[in-house]
C-alpha cells in the first residue's frame, strides 16, 4: 500500500528558491512524499457518504484526462473533482494553491501541484463527525482506492496540510480534522493495537468493505472483522499515531485535548504491545517462546505472510529493539528488527512523552514513554549500524540480532532515506550520509535506474518500478540544488500525461505505472 497520495515539485525552469520552499514547507511526500469496537452512533457533521452518491468514482475519473490543459511541455490536464464532489473543503488550502501557482513559473509543475496537493481533502475524507452524545470528533480517511483507513497513511495524508493548521474549536476546521484522525486512531489501536487498517466506524453511514483476503487469515490475537480491514502488525503504525499526535500538539499546544477521550488508554495499549514485541524467539534455555503476534495467509506471494508458522524469522534476545512483522509497504519483513520503524517509533514516542507529561496524573506514564524512546534509540545505534565494504558504517534496513542484516531501502516511509525527515537524525550525520549514498546507488537492490526516472522502489510492486514517493523523500533530505532540480524534473516528466503522481513508474517506460494517484 502506498503511503503517498500527492506531492509537488518542479522542472528546471522553475525558480529554485521557490521550489525548495514548496518542497520543504509542504511535505506532500507524506501526503502521498486510512459491536465490540465501540458502540457509538456518531452524528454527522459533514455527510460525505450521502453527498458522494452521485459523484464519479475517482479511480475511474482520474484514469482519463480532463480540461483545461496547460500550455506547457506536457500539456497536463486538470484532474480535481468538481467542487460538489470534494470530500472536505478548506478555504485556506484553496488560497495556498493559488498562492503557490503564482510562484511556480512552469505551467506543468503548477498544474501538478494543483492536482495533487488537495487530493486528500478532495477524495479521501470519507466521513467526519462526532460520537453521539459527546463532542469527540472522528475522521475516517480512506487510503485512496480502498475504502479502509490505514493508521500510517491517514497520519501522512493530513500531514500535507500541517503548515496551514491553526488552533481552532471549529468543527469544520483543519484542527478538527486532525483531532478526528487522532481520536479515531486511538479507538482503533486501543481495541486492535497489532492491526494496520480498519473499517469505517459504526454509525458513520459508510458501508463496511469486505476484505476477502483477510477473511481467511490466521492471526493471533484474533481481530474483529467488524473493526479491522487487515491485521498486519507494522511497528510504524504505532509510530504514526505518535507522529500525528506530536504534529497536532506542536502547532496548537492543545494538551488538554489529549486527556479528554481515549488517547491515554491507547498509549498504554501501544506500550504493552510494543514491549511484548521485544520478546525474542528463544528463551534462555533454548525453548521457543510464544510470540504475542502471529499471522499466516494462503497466498502465492511470499511477502504477504510470515514464515515459521506465522512467527517470522528468528529474533535474538538482548538488542532492545522492537520487532515488526511487516514493513510500511505491507510486505513482510525478512528480519523483524526493522530499523526505520524503530527510528520513527523512538523519535515520536519521545515527543509524545512530552504531551503526556502535560496531562494531570500521567507523569509516571510519561516517564515510561521517555525511557522506552531513549532505550530504542540507543538500541538502533548499537545494533542497527553495520559495516559495508564500500560505504563504511551504514544503517541496515533490517537486522535479527544474530548478525544477519538486510542491506537495502524501500520507497515506503519510514525508510532509511527518510530518517532526517522523520527527525531521528540530522541529514549531515555521517552514518546517514554513507547510507544515503548506498541507497541511491546500484548497491541498493531496489534502486531503480533508467532513462525516464531513477528512484527507490521495492518488492511490493517489484523490480523495474521506481516510486516517485522516494523521489520526494530524496528532495526533502538534501540541500544540493542540482539534485533537487533533477529529481523534480524526473517526477514531472513521469505522469504519462495524467498530471498525477503515480504509485510507481517503470524506469524505462512512463506509460507503465501502478495507481494513477
Amino acid at each position: 500500500m502506498s503511503v503517498i497520495r500527492k506531492s509537488s515539485r518542479r522542472s528546471v525552469l522553475v525558480d529554485l528558491i521557490a521550489l525548495i520552499a514548496i518542497a520543504m514547507s509542504f511535505p506532500l511526500l507524506l501526503g502521498i512524499l486510512l459491536v465490540r469496537f465501540l458502540a457509538f452512533s456518531p452524528s454527522i457533521i459533514t455527510p460525505v457518504a450521502a453527498k458522494l452518491v452521485d459523484c464519479p468514482d475517482y479511480s475511474a475519473y482520474s484514469s482519463v484526462t480532463h480540461e483545461p490543459f496547460t500550455n506547457g511541455t506536457y500539456n497536463l490536464p486538470y484532474q480535481r473533482p468538481s467542487p460538489d464532489c470534494r470530500t472536505f473543503r478548506l478555504a485556506e488550502v484553496e488560497k495556498k494553491i493559488q498562492e503557490i501557482k503564482g510562484v511556480i513559473k512552469d505551467p506543468d509543475l503548477a498544474r501538478l501541484f494543483e492536482n495533487t496537493y488537495p487530493n486528500t481533502l478532495d477524495t479521501a475524507i470519507r466521513w467526519h463527525g462526532v460520537a453521539n452524545g459527546t463532542d469527540e470528533e472522528l475522521t475516517f480517511v480512506i487510503t485512496g482506492d480502498i475504502n479502509a483507513m490505514w493508521i500510517r497513511d491517514s497520519s501522512n495524508q493530513v500531514q500535507s496540510y500541517l503548515s496551514l493548521m491553526k488552533a481552532s474549536a471549529d468543527k469544520n476546521s483543519l484542527a478538527s480534522l486532525y483531532r478526528g484522525v487522532i481520536n479515531l486512531q486511538a479507538r482503533y489501536l486501543l481495541k486492535e493495537p497489532y492491526c494496520n487498517s480498519f473499517q469505517p466506524p459504526l454509525g458513520s453511514g459508510v458501508p463496511i468493505n469486505v476484505n476477502t483476503g483477510f477473511a481467511t487469515d490466521i492471526v493471533t490475537p484474533d481481530p474483529d472483522p467488524k473493526i479491522v480491514w487487515e491485521c498486519k502488525y507494522e511497528l510504524d503504525s504505532m509510530a504514526a499515531f505518535f507522529q500525528v499526535s506530536t504534529e497536532y500538539y506542536q502547532v496548537t499546544k492543545d494538551a488538554e485535548f489529549f486527556g479528554k477521550y481515549k488517547w491515554v488508554k491507547a498509549v498504554n495499549a501501544i506500550l504493552k504491545a510494543a514491549t511484548d514485541m521485544m520478546t525474542p524467539t528463544y528463551g534462555a534455555d533454548g525453548a521457543v517462546l510464544v510470540s504475542p503476534y502471529t499471522m499466516m495467509r494462503q497466498t502465492d506471494r511470499a511477502t504477504e505472510t510470515l514464515s515459521n508458522g506465522g512467527i517470522g524469522n528468528p529474533v535474538n534476545n538482548g538488542t532492545g529493539m522492537i520487532r515488526s512483522a511487516f514493513r510500511p509497504s505491507d510486505d513482510a519483513t525478512i528480519y523483524q528488527l526493522f530499523v526505520p520503524a524503530n527510528m520513527m517509533f523512538s523519535r515520536y514516542l519521545a515527543s509524545s512523552a512530552e504531551i503526556m507529561a502535560k496531562i494531570p496524573g500521567q507523569s509516571e506514564l510519561a516517564a515510561r514513554m521517555a525511557t522506552l524512546a531513549k532505550n530504542v534509540r540507543e538500541a538502533v545505534q548499537q545494533h542497527g549500524i553495520v559495516s559495508h565494504p564500500q560505504y563504511g558504517r551504514i544503517y541496515a534496513y533490517e537486522v535479527d540480532g544474530f548478525g544477519s542484516s538486510t542491506i537495502m531501502d524501500d520507497a515506503n516511509v519510514p525508510s532509511l532515506l527518510s530518517a532526517p525527515f522523520l527527525g531521528f537524525l540530522d541529514k549531515k550525520d555521517q552514518v546517514y550520509q554513507n547510507t544515503r549514498k548506498l541507497i541511491l546507488s546500484k548497491e541498493n537492490p531496489y534502486f531503480m535506474r533508467g532513462p525516464k526516472i531513477s528512484a527507490v522502489g521495492g518488492p511490493h510492486v517489484g523490480p523495474g518500478m521506481a516510486w516517485p514517493m522516494a523521489s520526494i523523500v530524496r528532495i526533502l533530505t538534501t540541500d544540493d540544488d542540482d539534485e533537487i532540480k533533477d529529481t523534480l524534473k524526473g517526477i514531472l516528466s513521469s505522469t504519462a500525461g495524467l498530471g498525477l503522481i503515480h504509485e510507481s513508474v517503470n524506469s524505462f517506460d512512463v506509460n507503465k505505472w501502478t495507481r494513477q494517484w
